[in-house]
């Protein structure tokens, strides 16, 4: 039998804002922002709004300041028009924007690039984003003064074939330098970041057996997953021995909550080695399994990432992403109902504990099974997650809770955090919400 206990006496930790999302599911139509709402998501990552190129409307530095060698001071060289409806959508939904300031992907940039080539003024290219910000967070050119507080430079400028940078790793290097120095010394109450890196895959390899032998053993990491990992060593050494601030670091993972719980590890350790801790650290994109999304499975995988992360060193995550419209990149919405779906589900559990403020002591004992516990001092909460791969018998136990009493709400393949009566077992890939 698998055994939960909880000791609501011991404070570990303020819950984390795990369960963020990237860009909403429809960016200038309101009708789907109530589910955002209802599940507390509390940040919406700005990348790949609207599509290809940004939708050409939408967030991107070439869709908001158009001509590149006009004026950036004048704000009749601003189209702010429909990333205005988007921002303001999220906000009316009390949900924080956290804005990528940059380009979207270009996935055939190889046969040409149209935006991912290094700005020709890096200092320009600062100023400009001075200028978004101004817009959004102290009225500038009849704008607004939204509580946004996480601005990232660029995204994924080390990934493959050139699709988000087509320039050196240098050049990407002062770019973030030039940007973050102006950016911090204009908003020093802002906090500037970046650089949104394709992960640490090489760090936790992907395990498998021979089938020949039945030896245990690792795949080795590729080029590619080695290029990501010389690129950041690169990066905190430009930006150390050129005093460029940075107040988080993301990062993206698209791999299973085992080993994403060791490249974390890892992170933290780096970070403090290299002379970054405390650095506020970020995983804001992130799906388990993308391609399982509708099913029980890629619920309990993305419950069990968010318990631990919570349990981790991640402060931020935000899962890629909210859309409703293309898969394999809609954890959270069916693309032709537009109703939620499993995983949606496992962000409104998890934002059940999240509102009670406080993580409190919790130990499994199975490998496997990831267990959450929060309180408010007077209502408290459970969530388990069974990947074990079987059906468990579950206990249970926190001093002074009658669990005879409490509420159960399950996820699995036909219930998405329905009420169920108090039971003993926890079935494979089911995820249970305990409340009290």
């Amino acid at each position: 039998m698998a055994r939960v206990d909880v000791n609501l006496n011991k404070i570990v930790k303020k819950m984390k804002p795990m369960h963020g999302g990237g860009q909403p599911p429809s960016p200038t139509s309101n009708g789907m922002y109530h589910y955002l709402t209802e599940a507390g998501i509390p940040f919406s990552r700005l990348h790949d709004v609207g599509g290809p190129f940004g939708g050409n409307r939408f967030v991107d530095i070439p869709n908001i300041f158009r001509d590149f060698d006009a004026d950036e001071n004048d704000p009749a060289n601003y189209d702010f028009t429909f990333t205005d409806i988007l921002i303001t959508n999220l906000v009316r939904a009390g949900v924080e924007p956290y804005y990528r300031l940059g380009v979207t992907i270009e996935n055939q940039a190889l046969i040409k690039p149209y935006y991912t080539v290094p700005p020709k003024d890096y200092a320009k290219w600062a100023r400009i984003c001075e200028h978004i910000i101004m817009h959004y967070t102290e009225g500038w050119a009849d704008g607004f003064n939204y509580k946004i507080r996480y601005w990232e430079i660029w995204n994924e400028p080390e990934v493959q074939d050139k699709m988000m940078w087509n320039g050196t790793p240098e050049e990407f290097y002062e770019l973030y330098s030039v940007a973050a120095k102006h950016l911090k010394a204009r908003f020093p109450h802002l906090k500037i970041g970046g650089y949104a890196s394709c992960g640490f895959y090489a760090i936790a390899p992907v395990s498998y057996v021979d089938p020949t032998t039945q030896l245990k053993g690792t795949i080795p990491p590729n080029a590619h997953e080695q290029s990501l990992m010389d690129f950041f060593y690169g990066f905190f050494a430009y930006i150390k021995e050129h005093g460029a601030p940075i107040d988080f670091f993301s990062w993206h993972n698209y791999a299973g909550v085992d080993r994403v719980e060791r490249m974390d590890a890892w992170l933290h350790e780096e970070l403090e080695r290299l002379g970054y801790g405390g650095l506020e650290t970020h995983i804001n994109e992130w799906n388990p399994y993308p391609q399982e999304y509708g099913t029980a499975h890629h619920s309990a995988e993305v419950a069990a990432m968010m318990i631990a992360m919570q349990r981790g060193h991640t402060d931020l995550m935000c899962i890629y992403d909210m859309r409703a419209n293309t898969a394999p990149y809609c954890p959270l919405f069916d693309i032709k109902t537009k109703k939620p779906i499993h995983a949606y589900y496992s962000m409104v559990a998890f934002n059940q504990l999240y509102k009670l403020g406080y993580e409190v002591e919790c130990v499994c004992d199975e490998p496997r099974m990831y267990a959450l516990a929060a309180s408010d001092g007077e209502h408290g909460a459970v969530l388990v997650s069974n990947l074990t791969g079987s059906a468990k018998r579950l206990g249970v136990y926190a001093d002074g809770v009658d669990f005879g009493k409490a509420r159960y709400y399950v996820i699995d393949q036909e219930r998405l955090l329905s009420w169920a009566p108090h039971g003993c077992v926890i079935g494979k890939n089911e995820v249970l919400l305990i409340e009290w």
